[in-house]
């Protein structure tokens, strides 16, 4: 029989209330993420370490709505901590935590009792014993339990309180600060509770091979899943499917759809829009660019999540008739060491128009298209009163008349594909857009271009006073994205032919393609950091926007071995691509290096596996003129693929690509007609 006696509450390192916080960043610090296990479905998130003890240390906890309703959770069996043995992910929404205890009465090395906990976004988790005993074993449970009640924000800057006093409560524990409280319950309820140390306990016996399960909920008063109007705008992963030769296909499709239903939340102005936060766990909330770029790089799986993003935010377009009239309001973000901060409300709004245009190729009902068109339309009203006397789009606040290439290839798409918009929506204006996107693509080819002797390059900015930026970024990636126009058509990208080579062949060489996908930053350029974000680190969405742009302009070689490196990154990050890692080389016997402070997961990353698969296949739908063309990668080198489920003019679509790199539509709606 094993009948240790626990340990007294408040001793052998669990804190009591009131005591002081566990050792964590210094303030101001954004606390390492890059080994927690996440569990995510918000407002629902849980922030474990990888052997599954929650000890209240950095971001660890439960948290619903931004708060940390739990932030200790520490179980002891027969007077010991379990050995932790593994901890794993295994949906975007739940985890896996496997350890043994070791006791005297063992029968010999291999230990007797296995712990499995399961834990879940929801705020809930499930505590399972099991003996492996040829006998009974009779042994205590204690589960010590704390909370400091803190937002989200104050426990990533290291400003969380001390633990608060417990009260017991029906089955469990209850915690209150002001207008917040949180209820944790147990199931079967515990023999004894300690409110002073915040300790429940079980005196449990197990028959020979038995086990005992233990369930915790954790609760704030408010619905986890607030209840809404509307179903998710995507579909689940048994709806649509990915299949091929290579098996990490279906492994990051399914993972980038789960990660991305899962950073869905709802607009308090209209509970029926759904949108994707930006990525957990600094950006729970809008992002506005990043929830528009997802909702686009999604648009193969369905229309409703980019019409919802629209949705809600055309209802934060700024009025009046000023001349921020038309702008979507959003924060300055960090452009590396040598750009000023740019705006993400400036490239939201610029994406409006955008993706309105290209979910309409895709399917978006006609009569949401209308109603959307007003709020695109002012989009354009303030990108027309923005752009200056040399018809650029230049930067305010801080970064006042710079002129930021990655932004003017946002207002150069935006004019091209709200030029045709407005045209075949019969609205006026759609000359003007299409004669000021020649004339910026003109001024830009000739204005832009930085020659040197290896070729040339595009600048990445402009000074105020005319002179280049000759930085080699990974923001040249967006020169290349294009955007889809009728009849399957790409639109005509900044650069020329002979530029787009140039950059084509800087892309896809060393000092760019690190091996793991696109570095933010050449290595060869001054500032260099392979864990800068913006200054050489791998960012998932401008590798993905990089393999679309080189593939759609014929230059699959270079496109292929960017996309070939993102999916060995996707595979040692267990397909749960993080919005950026490393830049460091990639070697034969090599790993991709984590980011300790990158959203895991993120939405533009999500998106972005979508992209990169749905790449293959190339998928141009016009679902105005039913007709859908594909170009799918020639040299197939992923071997034969299948997406099965996907939209196209509001019905299914299913796509298969042979290992000769053969496009075949198998199945589509009726009206569809297969282009060129």
């Amino acid at each position: 029989m094993v009948s240790t006696a626990p340990p007294r509450a408040g001793t052998g390192g669990t804190p009591g209330p009131g005591s002081p916080r566990a050792p964590g960043p210094p303030p101001g610090e954004l606390p390492a993420v890059h080994a927690a296990v996440i569990c995510v479905a918000l407002p629902g998130l849980v922030i474990s370490p990888e052997h599954g003890q929650l000890t209240g240390r950095g971001l660890e906890g439960f948290y619903q709505h931004g708060r940390r309703l739990l932030s200790r959770c520490q179980l002891r069996v027969a007077g010991r901590d379990p050995i932790a043995v593994q901890g794993r992910s295994i949906s975007s929404d739940r985890a896996r935590f496997v350890a043994v205890v070791r006791t005297a009465a063992d029968a010999g090395p291999d230990p007797e009792l296995s712990v499995e906990r399961l834990r879940h976004a929801d705020g809930t988790e499930r505590i399972t014993l099991t003996s492996s005993a040829g006998r009974p074993v009779r042994f205590p449970v204690e589960i010590a339990l704390g909370t400091d009640l803190a937002e989200l924000g104050r426990v990533a800057a290291g400003r969380a309180g001390p633990e608060l006093a417990a009260s017991v409560h029906d089955s469990g524990m209850r915690w209150t600060s002001g207008n917040a409280y949180c209820a944790v319950t147990a199931q079967p309820p515990p023999t004894d509770a300690l409110a002073s140390a915040g300790v429940l306990r079980w005196a449990v016996e197990l028959p020979p091979g038995g086990s005992y399960t233990i369930h915790l909920s954790v609760r704030s008063g408010r619905p986890v899943r607030p209840p809404g109007r509307a179903a998710s705008p995507l579909p689940s992963v048994q709806e649509v499917r990915a299949e091929g030769d290579d098996p990490r296909v279906a492994a990051l499709w399914q993972r980038s759809i789960d990660d991305l239903r899962a950073l869905l939340v709802r607009d308090p102005a209209s509970p029926a829009d759904l949108y994707a936060a930006g990525g957990v766990p600094w950006r729970c909330g809008a992002a506005p660019a990043e929830s528009l770029w997802a909702a686009r790089m999604a648009l193969p799986l369905s229309t409703r999540l980019a019409a919802a993003t629209l949705r809600t935010l055309a209802r934060t377009q700024l009025g009046g008739s000023g001349a921020e009239s038309g702008r979507i309001p959003g924060p300055l973000r960090d452009a590396g060491p040598f750009l000023p901060p740019g705006c993400t409300g400036v490239e939201a709004t610029l994406a409006f128009p955008v993706v309105l245009a290209e979910a309409r190729r895709w399917g978006l009902a006609e009569p949401e298209v209308a109603a959307l068109l007003p709020a695109a339309e002012r989009c354009l009203h303030w990108l027309g009163a923005a752009l200056g006397d040399e018809g650029y789009l230049a930067e305010q606040g801080p970064g006042a008349g710079f002129v930021r290439a990655e932004t003017q290839a946002h207002a150069h798409r935006a004019a091209l594909l709200g030029a045709e918009l407005l045209r075949e929506c019969g609205r006026p204006g759609a000359d003007d857009w299409a004669a000021r996107a020649e004339t910026l693509r003109n001024r830009f080819r000739a204005e832009f271009w930085v020659d040197d002797i290896g070729g040339g390059r595009p600048a990445a900015a402009r000074t105020a006073d005319g002179r280049p930026v000759p930085l080699l970024g990974a923001g040249a990636a967006h020169l290349l994205d294009t955007g889809l126009l009728g009849g399957g058509r790409l639109a005509p990208g900044l650069l020329d032919k002979v530029q787009t080579e140039q950059l084509a062949r800087l892309l896809g060489g060393p000092a760019m393609d690190s091996g793991w996908g696109l570095r933010g930053l050449a290595v060869k350029e001054p500032g260099y950091n392979p864990f800068g974000h913006r200054a050489g680190a791998v960012r998932v969405h401008e590798s993905a926007v990089a393999v679309a742009g080189l593939a759609g302009a014929g230059h699959e070689k270079e496109a292929v071995a960017l996309l070939r490196g993102v999916l060995a990154a996707a595979e040692a990050f267990g397909h749960r691509l993080p919005e950026m890692y490393a830049g460091e080389q990639r070697t034969a016997d090599g790993v991709p290096v984590p980011h300790p402070a990158a959203c895991r997961p993120a939405a533009v990353a999500a998106g972005a596996g979508i992209q990169l698969l749905a790449t293959l296949a190339g998928v141009r739908p016009d679902a105005p003129a039913g007709s859908v063309a594909l170009h799918p990668l020639r040299s197939a080198p992923l071997g034969a693929v299948r997406l099965a489920g996907l939209s196209v003019a509001g019905e299914p679509f299913t796509v298969r690509v042979s290992r000769l790199g053969v496009g075949m539509v198998e199945q589509a709606a009726e009206r569809l007609q297969l282009g060129g």
